[in-house]
């Protein structure tokens, strides 16, 4: 049987901003009772505001999702004051883009403790609850990065593979409990996420290459619809669902001729930035302010994104 969305309690962590946001329009447009959570409680008020306008009500919950604490409490909160938790979707995410040279330790721990340490704290806080009433969805938001390491996003992508490793054997683990689990793996969003991505070496050519990647109809995916797919997926309790053409082709072809793609992913290392061994957390001002006008054009679409989904007036 299809799992009933109606009146269900959804926890999105991540849930202020980009892909987020819009599964938490997409959750509610289906009559879920939404919870949004992250760590800015500015955003957080804007994204209910936005979606209250839009004729559905969310609560909020601030929640830094690397601090496994903070999530039992957030979890534990919830249950108490609006019922169990029935789907919990596991959002949280950052961005870093720079070359090897320049990726730190640092940057390691921050992606391992946001996307892999943020999904399993969230989980273990909320499965005990699914299993006790035999039924549940978890919702785990990987990337293509877990399936091949993709030049330049080197912390991101280890993390990915870690939540995404997770994300099956938990699945494979909860057989016969009632709890399904669906491992989501995105390819390129138009979310708008580029203006919020760390950028290191040379952050204005980074910025180019990765907004105009995470822009362009056919290399890119619409929130709205990706949102749409993953609500179908909770729905249906499909074991992994794929987002976008190019994230589908490049798992195949991987998953048949990993040599190949390796030494293709060499070769796309060697055309992008080199830069300089920095660190800028900040680093889309720098790219912003040398932003020509053709290379906004060609972004367009990203920053209509942004203004929908990332709280800009861009």
């Amino acid at each position: 049987m299809k799992y009933q969305l109606a009146g269900k309690v959804v926890l999105i962590s991540g849930g202020s901003k980009g892909l987020g946001l819009a599964m938490a329009r997409e959750f509610g447009s289906n009559g879920a009772r939404i919870v949004i959570a992250a760590r800015d409680a500015a955003e957080l008020s804007q994204a209910a505001g936005w979606l209250s306008a839009q004729g559905m009500r969310a609560e909020v919950r601030v929640c830094d999702f690397r601090q496994n604490e903070a999530v039992a409490s957030l979890v534990a909160d919830v249950e108490s004051k609006l019922g169990a938790i029935d789907v919990l979707v596991n959002d949280a995410g950052v961005i870093q883009v720079g070359p090897t040279a320049s990726v730190t330790i640092e940057d390691f721990q921050e992606a391992m403790q946001t996307m892999f340490w943020g999904t399993v704290y969230a989980t273990t806080a909320a499965l005990e609850g699914m299993k006790r009433r035999g039924s549940g969805r978890i919702v785990n938001i990987t990337s293509i990065g877990g399936k091949v390491s993709v030049p330049h996003l080197l912390p991101y992508s280890t993390a990915k593979f870690a939540a995404l490793g997770y994300s099956e054997g938990l699945r494979a683990g909860l057989t016969s409990t009632g709890v399904g689990v669906i491992t989501v793996v995105s390819g390129l969003m138009r979310t708008g996420s580029f203006l919020n991505a760390q950028f290191k070496g040379d952050a204005a050519e980074e910025y180019a290459w990765f907004g105009l990647g995470a822009s362009l109809p056919g290399f890119s995916i619409g929130a709205g619809a990706a949102a749409r797919r993953i609500v179908r997926a909770t729905v249906d309790n499909e074991p992994e669902l794929i987002l976008s053409a190019p994230a589908n082709m490049i798992a195949r072809v991987h998953g048949l001729a990993p040599g190949m793609t390796l030494r293709l992913f060499s070769l796309v290392n060697r055309l992008l930035p080199k830069g300089a061994n920095r660190n800028l957390r900040e680093g889309r001002v720098v790219a912003r302010e040398s932003d020509s006008k053709a290379l906004r054009t060609a972004m367009q679409l990203g920053h209509n994104a942004a203004r929908d989904l990332q709280h800009t007036g861009v």
